[in-house]
């Protein structure tokens, strides 16, 4: 099922039509032309028609009298105001043409929350365009979700500053949420964010936490060991060799063991279990570092770090495959029958969602490993010729760094495709599914497509590493002149 690069549909190029009128005269005949018009202007004075107005405001033609002298035959012509329209509308230019945004209703406030949440406009906006309606469902798990619970630890940060309290009680909480979701959705936000995220008001109490006051955590936590750390983060190290996410952990842990006796019990029904704790207590430490960092600081970070944990697990879900079982069994299954139900199958997981380059690794290892246990045997991926990037939507592979959606009032929404992991999906070896690691050395990896001539673009097939406008533009040049 391996594509090369479809050429975009251009459209053609439609040429204008200049309908012009030609008046053809014989050449021997322009003296009878010329004749016939001195005739006409001469004739001007004599039989000239002007327009009057009736009472029915239809109008009637008239040759001038004797009476009628020349002056008046130029003079403006009288109309009835009856037949003047009282308001006439203006000479403005038509607009040019604009892709059509349904407006949002506008956004319905409790009054009780005590955020300003304009104080943090930019952050808002920038989550109601990445979780924005059409694309929300499609981008959860990588764009919008993270995003959004971004937006959230950024909010508790602000609320710290006014209050110095790094959490909201339960009420405050469920004002806040409800207010922040109704700015997101009045802004164009997908109308099911919440539930999209699974998120929900709880996320801004602090849990189990026994630390929720900013006096406390500061007497608690190391806390210039922790903005050291967690600063800035490097979005090319932190996911292999964390600096912040350890720090984090540690100072999560430190809090949590604040109340020795919520730590002793192991009972889940009476309280919530020791590594719920220690979550609930990481949450307290984004507050805080929220209040410590800049709005973009403390996005970028956060952002990094949940794309840390978002690329080692596989978002799409995986039914019946009885039919790929079938069509695929035995030792040498045929190409036609088994390749068509592969085939089929993974659009199916396609239509789910657009993932990452290191999502699509993890969902392709992962679906292999379940074809094994099936009783397949046979490397599918390679007889089919299946890569990563038909696993996701349309054959577009996210970045596993963290991106955003793009708004333009010209274009509408768009976002960024991974143009450089055209490479075949690996069939999972013999060894356990937890031994792949997306950190291995380059040499364990599927080895990326190599050109024999660097830096030129063959037209059929874009999928080589270049940036991603770079071959989009190329690849539109090479289709239209050759």
């Amino acid at each position: 099922m391996r594509r090369g690069c479809e050429r975009p549909d251009l459209g053609g190029c439609r040429r204008r039509r200049r309908w012009r009128l030609r008046l053809s005269i014989p050449d021997g005949a322009f003296h009878l032309w010329f004749v016939l018009f001195s005739r006409c202007f001469m004739s001007f004075g004599e039989g000239s028609a002007a327009l009057t107005a009736q009472n029915s405001g239809s109008f009637s033609m008239y040759s001038p009298g004797p009476s009628d002298s020349p002056s008046d035959l130029f003079s403006p012509i009288q109309i009835s105001p009856s037949v003047v329209p009282h308001a006439l509308p203006p000479m403005v230019p038509t607009p040019p043409m604009y892709p059509y945004f349904p407006s949002a209703p506008d956004p319905v406030l409790t009054g009780r929350c005590p955020v300003n949440i304009s104080a943090i406009n930019d952050t808002v906006e920038r989550t109601a365009v990445d979780c924005s309606a059409p694309l929300a469902t499609l981008l959860g798990s990588v764009i919008c979700c993270p995003q959004f619970d971004s937006m959230l630890r950024i909010f508790q940060g602000e609320y710290s500053s006014a209050t110095g309290s790094l959490v909201l009680n339960k009420t405050v909480a469920k004002d806040c949420f409800r207010d922040l979701t109704s700015v997101l959705i009045s802004s164009g936000a997908n109308g099911s964010i919440s539930s999209l995220c699974s998120i929900k008001s709880s996320n801004l109490t602090g849990g189990s936490c026994p630390i929720k006051t900013l006096v406390d955590f500061e007497q608690t936590v190391n806390t210039s060991k922790l903005l050291d750390a967690c600063t800035t983060v490097d979005p090319l190290r932190e996911c292999c060799r964390p600096v912040c996410q350890p720090v984090i952990a540690e100072a999560a842990v430190r809090l949590a063991s604040r109340d020795s006796s919520s730590l002793s019990k192991n009972d889940a029904l009476e309280s919530p279990s020791e590594q719920v704790i220690v979550d609930d207590c990481k949450g307290v430490v984004f507050a805080w570092l929220a209040k410590q960092l800049n709005f973009d600081e403390a996005n970028n970070a956060f952002r990094i770090l949940t794309s840390c944990k978002v690329n080692k697990v596989c978002p799409l879900s995986f039914e019946d495959m009885s039919a790929v079982v079938e069509a695929c069994s035995g030792l040498a299954p045929k190409n036609t029958s088994c390749c068509s139900s592969l085939n089929d199958y993974i659009l199916t997981l396609q239509k789910q969602m657009l993932i990452t380059n290191k999502q699509a690794l993890n969902c392709a290892t992962l679906f292999g490993s379940m074809l094994e246990k099936k009783g397949i045997v046979t490397d599918l991926y390679t007889l089919c010729e299946i890569d990563l990037k038909d696993f996701s939507l349309q054959g577009c592979l996210l970045r596993s760094l963290p991106t955003d959606v793009v708004f333009d009032y010209h274009t509408g929404v768009s976002f960024t495709c991974d143009l450089s992991d055209n490479i075949d999906a690996p069939w999972p070896s013999s060894s356990s599914l937890s031994s792949l690691s997306t950190c291995a050395s380059a040499a364990s990896l599927p080895a990326l497509p190599t050109s024999e001539t660097s830096g030129y673009l063959d037209a059929g097939d874009c999928g080589i590493r270049v940036d991603y406008y770079l071959v989009t533009v190329l690849c539109i040049l090479l289709i239209k002149f050759f």
